[in-house]
């Protein structure tokens, strides 16, 4: 049996998550992709690739959207937050692009990760929550991803903070998607197995 009290923390909460999610989207414009597009066409131009990390939870996100990423044709790998200043940076070559994340924008682990992809001749852009954090003000090109609470008890653990991180790099997905022109035959060849793998009757 759900305990009363439960329940009525699932109910704040999802209710918080709407009010914060409408806040967030009101936030996310075209404009706000146009240099992190930029920095990642250029550096494909140049034979150069892209990468993503983060720290705790968001490193989650970014194994998420190094999958997305590449399935949607932006061939994106994924580095490891704290393996990167152990030798990982050694996947990274000079001219690449490394898509940072960080709610606070302030994590330690991160910032010492950040000055390693510097120090290696990359760019950067930061996905933080934070737009005055030593992230944002690092990055190459910043992707904002804020919201005000956390929701659920304490208002702590990282809910509504990994809701935004994952919006907004969606939508640079979707943005890098459309201005690629893929098509749905190129979606199927990358995608052979399972219903995604099969044209649809509308796209034959």
């Amino acid at each position: 049996m759900i305990k009363k009290e439960s329940r009525e923390a699932l109910h704040a909460f999802v209710s918080v998550a709407k009010e914060e999610f409408d806040g967030f989207a009101e936030t996310i414009s075209s404009q706000g992709y146009e240099k992190a597009v930029e920095l990642i066409l250029d550096a494909e131009k140049n034979g150069k690739r892209v990468h993503i990390t983060g720290i705790g939870k968001p490193s989650h996100v970014a194994a998420y959207m190094a999958s997305l990423l590449s399935s949607t044709g932006t061939p994106t790998y994924f580095l490891h937050g704290t393996e990167a200043v152990h030798g990982s940076c050694g996947q990274l070559v000079a001219g690449d692009v490394v898509i940072c994340i960080s709610n606070s924008g302030e994590t330690a682990e991160l910032k010492s990760t950040v000055a390693a992809i510097q120090n290696n001749g990359c760019k950067v852009i930061s996905v933080t929550g934070n737009s005055e954090s030593w992230l944002a003000k690092k990055g190459d090109a910043c992707l904002f991803a804020g919201v005000g609470q956390e929701g659920g008890p304490l208002n702590r653990a990282p809910r509504l903070s990994v809701l935004a991180e994952m919006v907004v790099l969606q939508g640079l997905s979707v943005v890098l998607q459309v201005n690629r022109g893929i098509t749905p035959k190129d979606y199927v060849k990358w995608h052979p197995g399972g219903t995604l793998g099969s044209l649809r009757e509308n796209e034959r």
